[in-house]
């Protein structure tokens, strides 16, 4: 079984639905991999790029390496979860039965099928790994409900509620979940399947609807 590519928001940091959904997540009876979003670190690389003057793609290597460290933030949070870096960390993670916490700067910066700058966020990366693992899921955690008004990717990009990038990295054979804090505080434990509303990627639609 392929592990659900599972991307926590950043936003979900200083909430107590960070908590958990970490709980749920090292309860689940399929393997998942967690994918930190940026949260404060990534905040201050954006309040400082004005006052220092550093350049986007500059911006883009610190926002990476803020998803690092909220993810070794995260980790700690629970004896279960194991930070990672590389595809064989993850492989042995999830083979003593742990579960792996992505931190993305060795595998992501540098990378050419990854664009530079901030339309790119923990979204699309998260997306980028799913595929890269040859995963059939991909669970968002946001700290937001309004993802529920929506059924397509597209629509959510437009929203601001994913990146914009995301339409685009997200495979088209991969299955978008979306979960919001309502969700989190409702959760059934042990988790068995994927939470989250799924949603329609535009090349799955068009491929449906083709002749």
């Amino acid at each position: 079984m392929t592990p659900l590519v599972a991307k926590l928001g950043g936003s979900t940091a200083g909430h107590g639905e960070m908590q958990l959904w970490l709980n749920a997540f090292v309860t689940a009876t399929f393997p998942i991999i967690v994918v930190p979003g940026g949260g404060p670190f990534a905040d201050q690389v954006r309040s400082s790029q004005t006052k220092l003057g550093y350049s986007d793609a500059a911006a883009h290597e610190m926002a990476i390496l803020a998803m690092d460290q909220l993810g070794i933030a995260m980790a700690e949070r629970h004896e279960r979860m194991q930070p990672v870096r590389t595809l064989d960390d993850m492989r042995q993670t999830l083979r003593r039965g742990l579960v792996p916490v992505w931190l993305p700067s060795l595998m992501a910066i540098g990378r050419g099928d990854i664009p530079v700058g901030w339309d790119v966020t923990s979204d699309s990366l998260s997306a980028w790994l799913a595929r890269e693992i040859g995963a059939t899921g991909l669970l968002l955690v946001k700290q937001t409900d309004e993802y529920d008004t929506f059924d397509r990717v597209d629509a959510l990009a437009a929203a601001g509620i994913v990146d914009n990038m995301l339409p685009r990295m997200l495979d088209p054979s991969i299955t978008l979940h979306i979960a919001g804090p309502a969700l989190a505080r409702s959760l059934t434990l042990p988790l068995a399947t994927a939470p989250g509303r799924v949603m329609i990627h535009d090349r799955q639609a068009e491929t449906a609807e083709a002749p």
